[in-house]
């Protein structure tokens, strides 16, 4: 057996800093409203198999929520509780395997459990435990978030990653790390489609998916691909699943999802209005969209909201821009599409937002009214610039007064990483306490951040304060995806980055709370 492997699970190579708005429970009470559900006020909540915790840390710091959680590497485990005792936020983040962790006897009832990925991850045997820890331990009406590996969208590419695996634990590959049989794996691919096989031509964009493996992460590949118990899983299955524990489905944790105009055809719309059950029709539009990963809430004990109730909720909702209103594309992807926004429905709403201050959809729609816009065109577009990541909910005055100093602390010790020599630029997102999450910002307007906080006065000092770091970690700028070699060329793209980070990024990361 692969000795780098624990539990079918890839452990020699630690897994990405990523950031999943999804798993903030901020954003539950307008994806609820939008689809006429209420949502509960959540205070305890629960992140099962949290990799390195930063995503379980930023919600932990920008809120009053009591987190709790497990991940059972213990290098990453520590790293999680390294960032909840910077942010002071008593999120008790524990080293433990499924088995041992849900079975603790010392657990609260949650409002919400979620989990990110691990569900294609992990044996038979440990989906056996998540769920009845699910059905133990998530109170009623209370929230469960799953995303996975699905099909049809799998189907295809599923051969190939079972190959791949197969070469990654050959024997001959023994006492080697994990980062190096990846590379091999991929090299032996990349030989077998040389030879144009009849499955290459059956499938012609797997060569393109491959030439797009080859480029990410190793970190991200050894865990999304190449863990042994990696399977996925359809919606149909999983519904059986969650139901069998009490459970059942209530929307997309995807916002892009939400708009069946901006994801379906004219017919495909009309063929999914014909179809009565819902359960059929999430997997009907699976195979419409090519769906490949799903994130799905689901809710114990569902309370729909009465016209009248639903009408006044989503009015309350509040929204804010995470980007500079110039700096968001008319373009959107989808899981099946790119779209273009109609300007005469997103630009008066992103006028109204620009102020980047928090703002009802009751009163974008009253300034927007005069356009022809009522509440529910605000809510479709609302709902798209989420998705896309432009915008996020707000969550309660009371909670963002709680989460300023955990998101300050937090903020501050992230920051410090990103001058390290040992920084990889891998913590891509601070805290939030406005939204209650976390929010983009790479690595150099982190040391941009941190020449402010340090009280770097001038233009030419910032500039000199983030280049000396920089050179301490080895590293270059690239623009426009060459790497720059010469160090004036180095100082002059930096000189250009600071200019638009303190025009235009900096002002949004105020306005957020996030410095």
């Amino acid at each position: 057996m692969n000795s780098n492997w624990t539990d079918g699970y890839v452990t020699d190579i630690g897994y990405t800093h990523g950031y999943y708005p999804q798993l903030n429970p901020a954003r539950l009470q307008l994806g609820f409203a939008a689809v006429g559900l209420d949502s509960p006020l959540v205070r305890t909540a629960c992140e099962l198999g949290f990799g390195q915790g930063l995503s379980v840390n930023i919600h932990a710091a920008a809120s009053p929520v009591a987190w709790y959680g497990n991940d059972f590497n213990a290098q990453q485990a520590a790293n999680a509780q390294t960032l909840a005792a910077a942010a002071g936020s008593n999120a008790q983040l524990l080293p433990a395997s499924f088995a041992d962790f849900c079975m603790r006897d010392d657990l609260p009832q949650f409002d919400f459990i979620a989990m990110h990925g691990i569900w294609s991850w992990v044996s038979a045997e440990n989906r056996n435990i998540i769920r009845g820890f699910v059905e133990r331990h998530l109170k009623i009406g209370g929230v469960l978030y799953v995303s996975y590996n699905t099909q049809p969208g799998w189907a295809a590419y599923m051969p190939l990653r079972d190959l791949l695996l197969r070469h990654f634990d050959m024997p001959s590959n023994e006492g080697k790390g994990s980062a190096e049989r990846i590379d091999a794996a991929l090299a032996f691919a990349d030989g077998l489609f040389a030879t144009n096989p009849v499955y290459a031509q059956a499938n012609p964009f797997m060569q393109e998916r491959l030439e797009l493996v080859k480029k990410q992460s190793r970190h991200y590949l050894a865990h999304e691909y190449f863990n042994r118990n990696w399977h996925a899983e359809s919606f149909a299955d999983m519904a059986d699943i969650w139901s069998g524990a009490g459970l059942e489905f209530a929307c997309s944790a995807d916002f892009r999802d939400y708009l069946d105009m901006a994801n379906l055809t004219p017919e495909q719309r009309a063929f999914s209005a014909g179809i009565e059950d819902r359960h059929l029709r999430q997997s009907v539009r699976d195979f419409m969209v090519n769906q490949q990963f799903r994130r799905d809430y689901w809710v114990r004990g569902a309370q729909q909201l009465d016209p009248s109730t639903h009408q006044a909720t989503l009015a309350q909702q509040r929204v804010v821009l995470l980007n500079h209103p110039d700096k968001i594309p008319m373009m959107l992807k989808t899981v099946a599409t790119e779209i273009t926004l109609n300007p005469h429905i997103y630009g008066p709403i992103i006028e109204e937002l620009s102020d980047m201050q928090p703002h009802t959809l009751g009163e974008i729609t009253g300034v927007v009214g005069s356009r022809n816009l009522g509440l529910q065109q605000v809510l479709d577009a609302v709902m798209m610039l989420i998705g896309a990541g432009n915008a996020a909910p707000v969550q309660l005055d009371a909670d963002i007064v709680q989460g300023r100093d955990g998101s300050a602390a937090l903020n501050r010790h992230l920051i410090g990483r990103a001058a390290e020599e040992s920084a990889d630029g891998d913590i891509e997102h601070l805290s939030s306490p406005l939204t209650g999450g976390g929010v983009p910002v790479d690595r150099i307007q982190q040391l941009f951040m941190l020449a402010v906080l340090e009280e770097q006065q001038t233009p030419d000092a910032i500039i000199a304060f983030v280049w000396r770091h920089i050179v301490a970690q080895g590293k270059k700028l690239v623009r426009d995806g060459v790497r720059l070699e010469d160090e004036q060329d180095n100082l002059d793209e930096l000189s250009v980055q600071a200019q638009r980070f303190f025009v235009e990024r900096l002002p949004v990361l105020q306005a957020l709370l996030v410095i």
